[in-house]
């Protein structure tokens, strides 16, 4: 039986694409680009709807339950989510500054955008989460060393990017064919270092901009005094205790509904294990199953229930303290992530889906945008590799697809839709060409030398000209 539980749960707002697809002129500035990219308008309706619907009741109900019943969990954001906040709901995140300020309530660290850059381009990567956890802690005044990819997904070398970023924990999703025959409540290590019998010279540190902007700079991300003297440490989430709250609570042809506090509790101590993490989506709570279905008193008797069977809440952090010098396992890791690689067409070359043409669109994109050596277009190339873009190209009728996909979107149909998003991506690379360095400088080296204009003569000579002329 577990004696302990971790609660996860993260706050992300895609920024969604305009469609139908608009044309972008040729040698359009960077701003009217974005503009014709996304839909500030439909974002910003759909911010607010869940905003009233789940982010401010949730985080206060949350707020209350970690001051008055001693609650611990741990609390992520993307900064796609902020940077909507900011705009739109400055009080939100006000509010959830309050929240995060709470001893109990551990910040953790998310892919930037929920994006697919660990698919792209490792190294950028590892250098734009260490980015990531110094904007957290500017915003939020603590700094992650828990961390989370996209849609929890591992493989060996999002493992060491992790690892050189300095972060100490990172979580995974129990997939079968990772995790094997292997329990999901206890935690794992996928580096197996021992001491190098052979003299390795330390790696050549390249020289590290000062510019916050640069965050594709060449360089390791971390520095001497900030790595850690341990390696990353896996935490994996219970897949279907957590699936009971964040996906089958409202849904009364489940076999476990009406789930009841006392029931769930009781689960959870009966597992096998040292602990067991839930992970739930934000908006799970008041967006996916709505206040009628009472999933804000359920959590909020949650607490004592797990008291009563012996179980005890902890942060992540306070696991890794708790079980990683006492036991960690060994965790073999594939070479691709398997849920994103099965999505994306990446299995086998000779599938060619529209995920996998999508994707290959999307490597064009941001290589070109490296290319032109401009800080924003590259900004903009990671924003077009938000996971939420996939997650439509997964069938019109599937569950995911249709929680991301706008209303407003579905008009067009899900053939045409798909066609749309594809153009979406083929206009970007065109607009993306006059930035390149090669063509604006043979642009400037076209063009005609200035000439100088004729010399005009005063007006006053012109009147003294013409008044000779009369006098003739």
């Amino acid at each position: 039986m577990v004696v302990d539980v971790a609660f996860y749960t993260l706050v992300h707002q895609p920024r969604r694409l305009k469609l139908p697809a608009q044309p972008i002129p040729r040698y359009a500035s960077i701003e009217d680009i974005t503009r014709c990219l996304f839909d500030e308008r439909l974002n910003e309706y759909y911010f607010r709807q869940v905003a009233q619907a789940s982010y401010y009741p949730g985080a206060r109900v949350l707020l209350e339950m970690v001051r008055k019943q001693g609650l611990r969990l741990a609390l992520g954001f993307s900064l796609s989510f902020v940077r909507q906040a900011e705009l739109w709901e400055p009080a939100l995140l006000d509010l959830f500054r309050a929240l995060v300020a709470e001893e109990g309530v551990e910040l953790v660290g998310s892919d930037p955008y929920h994006s697919l850059h660990c698919l792209l381009d490792l190294p950028a990567f590892a250098l734009r989460m260490n980015w990531m956890a110094d904007e957290l802690e500017r915003l939020f005044g603590k700094r992650p060393t828990v961390t989370d990819s996209t849609e929890m997904c591992m493989s060996a070398s999002i493992y060491d990017a992790l690892d050189a970023a300095g972060f100490r924990g990172a979580f995974i999703d129990s997939d079968p064919r990772i995790m094997q025959w292997r329990s999901s409540n206890y935690l794992y290590r996928y580096s197996d270092e021992q001491d190098n019998p052979f003299e390795i010279k330390s790696p050549a540190r390249a020289r590290r901009s000062a510019k916050s902007a640069e965050r594709d700079r060449q360089g390791p991300p971390y520095t001497s005094e900030t790595l850690n003297d341990d390696c990353l440490v896996l935490l994996p989430r219970h897949r279907e205790l957590s699936a009971d709250v964040g996906q089958r609570f409202s849904n009364n042809a489940w076999a476990g509904y009406p789930l009841y506090a006392d029931a769930y509790a009781r689960w959870i101590a009966q597992a096998a294990g040292d602990f067991v993490l839930l992970n739930w989506d934000f908006e799970s709570f008041g967006e996916r199953h709505a206040h009628a279905s009472g999933i804000f008193e359920f959590m909020q008797a949650l607490p004592d229930e797990l008291e009563q069977h012996g179980v005890s809440l902890r942060t992540p952090s306070e696991l890794i303290n708790r079980y990683a010098e006492e036991r960690t396992y060994h965790l073999p890791l594939p070479v691709h992530p398997p849920t994103w690689s099965e999505m994306l067409g990446l299995e086998s070359s000779s599938s060619y889906g529209p995920q996998r043409e999508l994707f290959q669109l999307l490597r064009d994109i941001y290589n070109l945008a490296r290319l032109t050596e401009n800080s924003d277009l590259f900004e903009l190339a990671i924003w077009l590799a938000q996971s939420d873009n996939f997650r439509l190209l997964q069938g019109a009728g599937s569950q995911l697809a249709t929680a991301v996909t706008p209303q407003e979107w579905w008009r067009l149909g899900p053939t045409e839709m798909l066609r749309e998003q594809k153009q979406v991506y083929l206009n970007v690379l065109c607009a993306l060409e006059p930035y390149l360095p090669a063509r604006i400088l043979r642009q400037a080296r076209r063009k005609p030398a200035p000439t100088k204009p004729a010399r005009r003569k005063p007006a006053v000579e012109k009147t003294k000209t013409a008044t000779a002329v009369r006098q003739k």
